[in-house]
């Protein structure tokens, strides 16, 4: 692993003379307007509480829950009992790989190593100078259940680490999962209460741009769509680990493929732990 990061990290040094003094002197002044950032990692197994039917399938997802330090590969043991949990490897294996890396760089080094009660994960981006630092998706596994119902735990182990052109990036902050197979007696399973959830669209109707106001409760993997009539979707603004709180999102009446959309009725779609929400957009000529 640490080869792989050195020749990237080589890989990645090669920078272009011309105004160079002028970029580093505006990214300097953007540094110090932005908001300090969290030192090292924070990274977490989420939800951080599911409860599942037994024997059935459910995905975990490694997200990077806040802005941190920059990075470009991970490594990652993730433990679990064998008697309670089963792998599911997907295929192709690149969907195991978060959103939050396939969308920062086309060119990785992916090795996922399957073992009884516990898989090795590492993740590298290979374009040069790219690197990320979240909150995002970095990773998802999915499981089967045993037909038993118990309360078991999928967890980091000894040996997460995130490098950035070769470097440790330190410090590495974990949390780990539980994961609730049916209602064992005697156990009592507490139901937390759903979190806020709303989604607002203005000007509505509206001939140009729609603005999409997403107000959320708690963190968590969110999708952000457009659908038509019939439940289509035509267009996708956004998926991956957001904050809770309020953000804006701009729709221009596009479909994904570019094209304008026809004029009708069509409805925003957020999707979250929380729930599904609509909104429904006019479209006029």
């Amino acid at each position: 692993m640490r080869r792989t990061l050195e020749a990237a990290a080589r890989h990645g040094t090669r920078s272009t003379r011309p105004g160079r003094a002028v970029w580093l002197a505006f990214a300097t002044a953007l540094a110090a307007l932005a908001p300090a950032a969290h030192a090292g990692v924070t990274i977490a197994l989420q939800p951080a509480t599911q409860t599942v039917t037994p024997g059935a399938q459910f995905d975990l997802f490694v997200g990077v829950t806040v802005g941190g330090s920059a990075f470009n590969a991970f490594d990652a043991i993730v433990g679990y009992s064998p008697s309670a949990l089963t792998l599911i490897q997907l295929s192709p294996l690149s969907l195991q790989e978060g959103s939050m890396m396939t969308g920062a760089c086309g060119n990785r080094f992916h090795r996922f190593r399957q073992g009884t009660d516990r898989d090795t994960i590492t993740d590298v981006l290979l374009c040069n100078g790219v690197s990320v630092s979240g909150p995002g998706q970095i990773y998802r596994l999915r499981f089967q259940a045993s037909s038993t119902p118990q309360t078991t735990t999928v967890q980091f182990l000894p040996g997460a680490a995130f490098y950035n052109a070769g470097l440790a990036v330190t410090p590495v902050t974990v949390s780990n999962a539980t994961i609730v197979i049916g209602a064992p007696v005697g156990v009592e399973i507490p139901i937390p209460h759903p979190a806020s959830l709303r989604l607002h669209t203005s000007p509505n109707p509206s001939r140009s741009l729609t603005m999409l106001r997403i107000e959320t409760g708690a963190a968590g993997l969110q999708e952000l769509t457009v659908c038509d009539v019939l439940g289509r979707v035509v267009r996708r603004l956004g998926s991956g680990w957001f904050d809770a709180g309020a953000r804006e999102r701009a729709w221009d009446g596009r479909d994904d493929s570019g094209a304008r959309v026809p004029p009708g009725i069509y409805y925003a779609q957020l999707k979250a732990a929380a729930g599904v929400v609509r909104s429904p957009i006019a479209r006029l000529e």
